[in-house]
């Protein structure tokens, strides 16, 4: 159950689009959100939405993924094994600030005459735009007009093309190209109230300036970290057109940053053009156009792969669609050897951390539409892998565990209850190669890399869990938390548990599948990982003798072996500001009663889905679902799946709007942080696994499709096994084309349809023969 409403942005003011989102009015109330719906970035280089100009601002903000500072983790009570170093995403020199005066007037929004206003992010093409009509004091009006993009084709790259027109007589003009340092504060509206979520602040000293160098137009400041001693090169370089007379210096602040002043003796419509380009060697002798062209193929070639048409009868739900998957690009596409933040590069909460969020709510959108970026993703925890390994060591287990939070490999996370004890993240890596490899058949990215971490992990699960004689010798894993972070230290979460099985289970039959296929290459992971092949037995035991708990009274599976003998929280008299609970009850608190912070049993029966029988889903969700708070942004998506599949078609649907607007309509009141970057790959999720009913256990594609009413379309394409498959669902019938390969076999409703290349094949959603089939159709196809 969703505790909060949404608060959608006014129509007035933000029209419907079904590509571009539009603010038609500078609106002073809405620049925290903005600040992160207008955020751009590439994976590797974010920037947030902030004006050209610096203000008005709440959080300004320019990252590189895997830019950090360390801190000291202080303990009240130390204690073996507690994390020691924080770790948090800073700011980089902003680049972006681009100071503007017009006969000696400063501009800024929050207190110039604004005659008209625009601003436009572009989601087909990945540019951002702003245009503004201005009356200086004077009366002159001015023109400024601004463009900018953060490069996908260029990884280190972002421009902006800076337009100002004087538009009624002769005036000077003086644009001030800035490259400035800012303080790491924490961010976001309401930065100083308690909000573990948020960043760690460090004031405006975190970076070291260590150099500078100035050149014609050029600008470039280097400076390093205190603490983690990372370096950095960032600078600022120009091109001008304009027919008007003007002079041009290049300086140094009073604080280390620096700048590039242009001034023009400007006169009636000759525009004046300033562009800022990063990574400046590649870019000087490129025009801005083609920085555009290069963007345009970019997002073209994505949204072949990844675009989900949806009529639903309600125009803003398309945009949003859109919105919600340009934000997965923005956080993977360039983030090589590095993770994917839970904010991507849009803010500092969370300090930038990596979680689990990559492999259960992102990587399955990245593997069905860029396998390239998920393989990218993987090989990132790989190389995380020795220090996983030390880590499992300090908490005097075997094999690797990876960190619950991290930028550079190290646990990053000071609350072990909810942190260090979620030792699923291994087996939610695991559950992410198994999809990656299954629905690309990449063996030998399974062999040769995610063999050892197969043998790690599951060695993790075989120490920590242990045969209970008194149980039937059924194997249990006591002492973890769960994805529920309101119940924790618990003896049996089944989602442990079921993920752990997978783990082990995986792990056996890949390795015997190696032994027999590719022994050179096993007895090469028999010599790196001390292997013994009596412990591939192991594995397979603990995994087939794995504890599910469950309660026979009631009918459902339990959460832990203890969720039951603890009250009821009293919902009926919490009031609404009162969410979400942490930020008002202390944890032992939370901790004593029946309160779900996210899906966690529903999340497992949408995993696990065939292991569970209708009846068994359905009440499951009835007990559980009432018990959710929804203060976790990962729990909208997942109860949206699972509602539309034990037909409650109208929670279904509810659920899957707070999933989509969840940063659009501020569902958790906090966008201005930064995007909910798992959420956003839970909406491909919801219309994907939820409404067109995909399956994916074992490599085999099935569907069920379950429009929503009042839909009329859901249409998606798939990259599988090297092809391109397209789905498309209407009441009336379901369409799949193989767009292009060779050949696919995927089920639907449970009976096997046959494609092949350019042979649509239709199925029949009313019961009755398919009247309209595709020449070259399947003849004699099945029907619903």
């Amino acid at each position: 159950m969703i505790r909060r409403q949404l608060v959608n942005p006014p129509t007035y003011i933000y029209p419907d689009d079904d590509w571009k989102f539009i603010e038609t009015r500078f609106y002073p109330r809405f620049v925290p959100r903005t600040e992160t719906i207008f955020a751009l970035g590439n994976g590797y280089f974010g920037m947030r939405g902030t004006f050209d100009e610096g203000r008005p601002v709440d959080d300004a903000g320019i990252f590189i993924n895997g830019f950090y500072e360390t801190w000291p983790i202080v303990h009240a009570e130390e204690a073996y094994g507690f994390a020691k170093t924080g770790q948090t995403i800073v700011n980089v020199p902003d680049t972006s600030l681009i100071k503007l005066y017009v006969d000696d007037e400063p501009f800024h929004l929050d207190t110039a005459n604004i005659v008209e206003f625009r601003r436009v992010l572009d989601l087909e093409h990945g540019v951002l735009d702003r245009e503004v009509l201005w009356e200086t004091p004077s009366g002159a009006r001015v023109l400024v007009s601004s463009r900018r993009l953060v490069s996908f084709a260029h990884r280190h790259l972002a421009a902006i093309h800076y337009e100002v027109t004087v538009l009624d007589t002769d005036l000077p003009v003086v644009i001030s190209s800035h490259a400035s340092y800012r303080a790491t504060d924490g961010g976001g509206e309401g930065s100083g109230a308690f909000d573990p979520r948020k960043a760690r602040a460090f004031g405006d000293d975190v970076l070291v300036h260590q150099d500078e160098m100035t050149h014609d137009m050029r600008a470039v400041l280097c400076s390093s970290t205190r603490n983690s001693d990372l370096r950095l090169g960032c600078g600022i370089d120009h091109t001008i057109a304009c027919d008007a007379p003007y002079d041009v210096a290049a300086e140094y602040t009073d604080h280390g940053g620096g700048k590039v002043v242009f001034t023009v003796d400007a006169t009636p419509g000759t525009p004046i053009m300033n562009r800022a380009d990063r990574t400046l060697g590649r870019a000087t002798g490129q025009d801005f156009g083609h920085l555009e062209s290069t963007q345009t193929t970019y997002l073209a070639d994505f949204w072949k792969r990844a675009d989900v048409l949806v009529e639903s009868g309600q125009p803003r739900v398309q945009r949003a669609v859109r919105w919600n998957l340009f934000q997965l690009l923005q956080a993977s596409a360039r983030a090589e050897n590095l993770g994917i933040p839970a904010k991507g590069l849009t803010g500092q909460a969370y300090d930038g951390h990596y979680f689990w969020d990559i492999e259960m709510y992102v990587m399955p959108f990245l593997v069905y539409t860029m396998p390239r970026i998920a393989k990218n993703a993987l090989r990132f925890r790989y190389s995380l892998l020795p220090k996983a390994r030390q880590r499992a060591a300090e908490l005097n287990q075997r094999g690797a565990l990876f960190p619950w939070r991290t930028i550079n490999g190290d646990e990053a996370s000071a609350y072990y209850e909810a942190g260090t004890a979620q030792y699923h993240i291994d087996a939610d890596i695991i559950y992410a190669l198994k999809k990656y490899v299954q629905a690309t058949g990449d063996k030998e990215f399974l062999y040769d890399v995610g063999a050892e971490m197969l043998i790690e992990t599951a060695r993790l699960w075989r120490s920590l869990g242990f045969f209970q004689d008194r149980g039937g010798g059924l194997f249990h894993i006591n002492g973890v938390t769960g994805p529920d972070e309101y119940t924790t230290v618990v003896n049996n979460n089944m989602y442990t548990n079921l993920m752990a099985r997978k783990n082990l289970r995986f792990a056996a039959t890949t390795l015997t599948e190696l032994r027999d296929e590719r022994p050179e290459r096993f007895a090469a992971l028999i010599g790196e990982t001390g292997l013994h092949t009596a412990e591939i037995d192991e594995w397979r035991e603990a995994g087939e003798r794995m504890f599910v708990p469950y309660d026979e009274d009631l009918g459902i599976h339990l959460q832990d072996d203890a969720f039951l003998h603890k009250e009821v929280w009293d919902f009926d008299h919490t009031p609404a500001e009162h969410y979400p609970l942490l930020l008002h009850y202390h944890p032992l608190v939370i901790y004593r009663f029946q309160v779900i912070k996210q899906a966690d049993i529903v999340l497992a029966m949408f995993l696990f889905s065939p292991e569970f029988s209708q009846d068994q889903k359905k009440r499951n969700f009835d007990y559980y679902d009432p018990l959710t708070t929804g203060d976790s942004s990962l729990s909208a998506c997942v109860q949206s799946i699972v509602a539309s599949e034990v037909d409650y078609d109208a929670q279904a649907l509810d659920y899957f709007n707070y999933a989509l607007f969840m940063d659009l309509a501020d569902v958790q009141g906090n966008t201005s942080d930064g995007v909910h970057v798992a959420s956003t790959g839970g909406v491909w999720m919801a219309l994907v696994y939820g409404f067109a009913g995909m399956r994916d256990e074992g490599g085999r594609l099935s569907f069920e499709p379950r429009l929503p009413e009042g839909w009329n379309r859901l249409s998606f394409p798939l990259q599988v096994q090297g092809q391109e498959l397209v789905v498309e669902c209407t009441p009336e019938r379901t369409t799949y084309t193989l767009r292009s390969g060779s050949k696919l076999t995927v089920a639907h409703r449970g009976q096997d349809l046959a494609l092949t290349v350019g042979e649509p094949v239709f199925v029949d959603e009313t019961g009755q023969p398919s009247a309209t089939a595709a020449p070259g159709a399947a003849k004699g196809g099945p029907t619903g």
